[in-house]
């Protein structure tokens, strides 16, 4: 049975977390500049996982993502890309912003340049899942299979419930390192956690199968 690793409504749940990471960071306004009070930035994916990040923003750091996200929205990826270079660039220590650029950099095949981004990112958050989560899929891509289980495990190290990233440490352990009892393992928890994906049963039930059970 063959799993689906990249499909459209996969690529539409990337694009809507790009989307997400950059409207979050909207939300706390840009009221100070750096040096000032920490704002609490929340990212939050389409599954309903979210995750709290300190940053000191800079004034302006809002009118710059909004430009961002409507260039991409719009389809000029290479000028989004121009921006979120320069907001990267100006806001360093700011993790969502290196996600962004790395989930625009793998959306346009530069597999490379987006890893790049999200070690910039783990370097200003080591602890921000979602960068963990988006490194395993680009290292999965790039055919990097145990640094891509890797990713995954430490996303889920820092948080248990991010249920995507459970998915993809099931996949890769299944369809790529042919691990199969960490592929169940992750698969049925991820089922019980996730029931209304009818994918998955399908799945556990023909890795039961190979296994012999």
């Amino acid at each position: 049975m063959k799993y689906p690793i990249s499909n459209n409504a996969q690529s539409r749940m990337q694009l809507g977390i790009l989307a997400l990471l950059i409207s979050s960071s909207l939300a706390v306004g840009c009221a100070g500049t750096r040096g000032g009070r920490p704002a609490a930035i929340t990212t939050a994916t389409p599954e309903g996982f979210t995750i709290t990040e300190a940053v000191r923003p800079r004034m302006g750091l809002r009118s710059d993502f909004d430009e961002a996200r409507e260039t991409l929205a719009e389809g000029d990826t290479d000028r989004g890309i121009s921006l979120l270079v320069e907001i990267t660039e100006s806001d360093p220590a700011f993790a969502a912003p290196h996600i962004n650029l790395a989930i625009a950099y793998r959306e346009s095949g530069d597999l490379e340049a987006a890893e790049k981004s999200l070690l910039r990112a783990i370097e200003a958050s080591p602890r921000h899942p979602v960068a963990h989560n988006e490194l395993g899929i680009v290292y999965r891509r790039l055919g990097r299979f145990s640094e891509a289980r890797k990713s995954y495990e430490t996303a889920l190290e820092l948080h248990e419930d991010f249920h995507f990233a459970r998915k993809n440490l099931a996949i890769v352990c299944d369809l790529f390192l042919e691990d199969l009892a960490c592929a169940l393992e992750h698969y049925e928890i991820y089922r019980t956690a996730v029931p209304e994906d009818a994918n998955v049963a399908m799945w556990v039930a023909d890795l039961s199968q190979r296994m012999g059970r």
